[in-house]
Formats: structure tokens, C-alpha cells, sequence
């Protein structure tokens, strides 16, 4: 192979290992059985919500996830397959992944990566069950706001019966 070759592949093991490293979750998938018209509807849905998705070989992916430190992920890397990367949301890539899938049973969710640490395909479908960060926050706020409601109700109630007594 010529040193061309291999400083072309080596850059883009560099450049996948980058992608790992700064994701906030990454989700590799199966869509072998996906027609042309499905990836580039997924592939809309995804740049839509800020995530970028790639198509990249297998060993290319292998070693850049090695270089980046993510061990175990090699059984991941079969077959036909895409990865989204997402620097922002944690959530995103796998909510919109898992909601694509219950369309086209082809696509497959095969493992990632959430926050640094290796995830099976499980654990990526666990995390899609999840509200985004806005309605966590919202469930958040609600639950803090309860006992000030509740102090608040109960003092109304006491007020209103003294009025009723005076």
C-alpha cells in the first residue's frame, strides 16, 4: 500500500477518533434493508436536530474507537454500518433513531457510546424512552415547586376558614 493510502486512512481514523471524543453520545446502527428515500429521510431528521450522521467503514471505525479510548466496541463494527454523532444532546440521536426505527424494521440500533462510556444497544434504546432535557427540567421544576404549592394551599385554607369563623 502506498504511504498516500496510509496517511489518507490514517487521517481518517484521526478524524472518527475526534468525532468519539467530543461526542456527547454516539449511536451506531444497522440500515442495511433501508431504501435511498428512508436514509435521507433519517438523515434530515438527524441535521435537523444538530446530529451528524456518517457512513464509515468498519475498520476505520475500530481503530478510531480505540484510539479514542472506547474499548469493546469491535462487535459492534459487523456488517453495513452508520453512526450518528451528537456534541450537544445526549438523548436526541437515540430518541429520533429509535422513533425512525418503529417505521423501518430494517434499521437496527448495534451499541454507542453516551458521555464516554460504551453502551449496548439496550442501553441506547432505554435512553430514547427518555424525555428530552426540556421535559426533564420541566419534570425538575415540578417537583420543586410542589411544597411551596402545598405550604401555599394549606395556608389559603387556614385563611379562608378564619374568615368564616370571624
Amino acid at each position: 500500500m502506498s504511504q498516500a493510502a496510509i496517511a489518507k486512512k490514517q487521517e481518517l481514523v484521526d478524524l472518527a477518533s475526534t468525532k468519539f471524543k467530543e461526542a456527547a453520545s454516539v449511536v451506531v446502527m444497522d440500515y442495511r434493508g433501508l431504501t435511498v428515500e428512508e436514509v435521507t429521510n433519517l438523515r434530515k431528521q438527524l441535521r435537523d436536530a444538530g446530529i451528524q450522521m456518517k457512513v464509515i467503514k468498519n475498520s476505520v471505525l475500530s481503530r478510531a474507537a480505540e484510539a479514542a479510548g472506547l474499548e469493546g466496541m469491535d462487535d459492534v463494527f459487523k456488517g453495513p454500518t452508520a453512526i450518528a454523532f451528537s456534541n450537544d444532546d445526549v438523548v436526541a440521536p437515540a430518541k429520533i433513531i429509535a422513533e425512525f426505527a418503529k417505521g423501518a424494521a430494517a434499521l437496527e440500533i448495534k451499541g454507542g457510546v453516551i458521555e464516554g462510556r460504551v453502551s449496548s444497544a439496550t442501553e441506547i434504546n432505554a435512553l430514547a424512552t427518555l424525555p428530552d432535557r426540556d421535559g426533564l427540567l420541566s419534570m425538575l421544576l415540578s417537583v420543586l415547586q410542589a411544597p411551596v404549592r402545598n405550604t401555599a394551599l394549606a395556608i389559603k385554607a387556614v385563611a379562608e376558614s378564619k374568615e368564616e369563623v370571624a
